[in-house]
């Protein structure tokens, strides 16, 4: 399989987790799939053979976290950028189903989650950012009422 392929597959293999938090919270379905954890597992396991695959076919370079030209080194190939893809996406997710369960859990209107949740798909540590204001403006709300 080409990186194009695999890069393609991979993105939309979050697609349907993300559908199921936003359109259908509390579907049974949901809770099994994604909620339980099963979806980013399985997700990690394509992460993980990412991983071996860049360390065995990825570019001949010195691994190194601690530079930004060790970074940008380790990014240089498909592998590395596949890899690197694949974890963003499964944190990502994670971030969204922690999210939906706090604010199940908190009593909040799913219809102010949903923002949350999108923006958590596109730019995970925005998302979870307003979801954290959000939640403390609900809790605050709450309190008053």
């Amino acid at each position: 399989m080409d990186h194009q392929t695999a890069f393609n597959l991979i993105n939309a293999s979050v697609m349907p987790a993300w559908a199921l938090l936003i359109f259908a919270p509390n579907w049974r379905w949901t809770e099994r799939l994604v909620q339980s954890g099963l979806w980013p597992v399985g997700l990690g396991l394509v992460y993980v053979g990412c991983l071996i695959g860049a360390v065995l076919f990825g570019p001949d370079v010195e691994v190194n976290f601690t530079t930004i030209e060790g970074v940008s080194a380790i990014f240089s190939h498909p592998l590395g950028v596949l890899t690197g893809w694949t974890h963003y996406l499964v944190f990502d997710l994670f971030a969204g189903m922690w999210e939906a369960r706090d604010a199940k859990r908190r009593g909040m209107r799913h219809w102010a989650l949903v923002p949350c949740l999108l923006l958590t798909w596109i730019a995970g540590p925005a998302g979870l950012l307003l979801y954290f204001l959000l939640r403390r403006k609900w809790s605050i709300d709450a309190a008053d009422a």
